[in-house]
């Protein structure tokens, strides 16, 4: 470009104002100004800014509109300097619009075309940043959370994951009666465990932000499809997302007690006994501290045969933060579950030892 610039004057119009190269597929914003499509996107969606570079003002429609007038100009200028170099760049394919993706939204009603939407939907979601905001923007959450619990689940929550809502699309789907339900359910019968994985991981963005009534609901089935994925070892990634979930859900109401009934505890001590990821470890010990605040969270610990000596071998070795929370957890059992047995291992195991070196 710099070459080509030295030997050809080219029109300061036909230059994007972001990257200063000429434009192929110029387009224009709600504000007025003209970019190359790619360079705007990536501004707008990529790096997720909502004002136009130039005018700095808020850009009220994330759909700009291709600015076909400039874009032939453009065109014909690199055919007549094709001597002195320039090469004429092909008319670029268009791009998805809003009106298309709504006529497959809608097209997800009818069992005849509703596998070929999906298809389409699910490419599209995929092929650019852009792209999930179009389809957030003319509400596809509301279409695919209607067929989450049809035969064709797999594909509506994959591409519902994808579209990565942010947190006020995260909260209203939340709410939306019966979701919550399906996912479980998609967590507890699915036949893949990758729509078991995008389950609990959309599952753990939604209760980052939910509504406390929303938490407190959860009911002891919920719990025990966690405690399987935690069991079958989908992924790291499912596991992260599965004691991130955790995590966000314990502390309200009766969760903790509901999460102990499923047989967490017992199920976390004996991930430990071979986990070498140090932040699954941690995120473990973060959910061991929340349900040994309960009495029977404890009891499942102390009952586990290696719980004690688990938690124990937490306190050096991994990092400061499973140091803090096992520490924490012993502390809990000593206050509250302090038995003249449960005292009496804790002796053998070293663990009055370790404290004092602790602290």
């Amino acid at each position: 470009m710099a070459d080509l610039e030295n030997e050809v004057e080219v029109p300061r119009f036909f230059l994007c104002p972001i990257s200063l190269e000429i434009m192929k597929d110029p387009v224009t914003l709600s504000t007025g100004i003209t970019y190359d499509r790619d360079t705007i996107e990536n501004w707008l969606f990529s790096r997720k800014n909502n004002v136009c570079p130039v005018t700095k003002q808020v850009v009220a429609d994330i759909e700009p509109t291709p600015n076909h007038t400039l874009r032939r100009l453009i065109q014909s200028w690199c055919t007549l300097n094709a001597s002195s170099g320039v090469e004429r760049f092909p008319t670029p394919r268009p791009p998805i619009s809003k009106t298309e993706i709504i006529k497959l939204l809608k097209d997800l009603n009818s069992p005849n075309h509703q596998m070929k939407s999906l298809t389409r939907l699910k490419s599209i979601v995929l092929e650019s940043e852009k792209n999930k905001r179009l389809m957030e923007s003319v509400g596809a959450a509301d279409y695919l959370s209607t067929i989450i619990s049809t035969v064709n689940s797999d594909e509506a929550l994959y591409i519902l994951y994808h579209i990565k809502l942010p947190p006020t699309g995260l909260k209203t789907l939340g709410k939306t009666e019966g979701f919550v339900d399906a996912l479980t359910r998609i967590m507890q019968r699915a036949s893949s465990y990758e729509a078991r994985a995008y389950a609990v991981m959309l599952l753990k963005s939604m209760f980052e932000v939910a509504e406390p009534m929303q938490v407190t609901s959860l009911n002891v089935n919920f719990f025990m499809q966690l405690v399987n994925i935690l069991v079958d070892q989908i992924s790291v990634k499912a596991t992260k997302a599965t004691l991130k979930l955790l995590i966000s859900v314990c502390p309200w109401g009766r969760n903790r007690t509901k999460a102990v009934e499923a047989g967490v505890v017992r199920v976390l001590i004996d991930a430990l006994l071979d986990c070498s990821e140090k932040r699954v470890t941690e995120l473990i010990s973060m959910v061991l501290v929340q349900v040994c605040q309960a009495a029977d969270g404890r009891v499942e610990l102390l009952k586990h045969g290696g719980g004690l000596a688990v938690v124990s071998g937490m306190v050096f070795g991994v990092s400061p933060v499973v140091s803090e929370r096992a520490v924490r957890i012993l502390y809990s059992v000593a206050m509250f579950s302090g038995s003249g047995r449960v005292l009496q291992e804790m002796i053998e195991l070293g663990v009055v030892e370790k404290l004092v070196l602790v602290f």
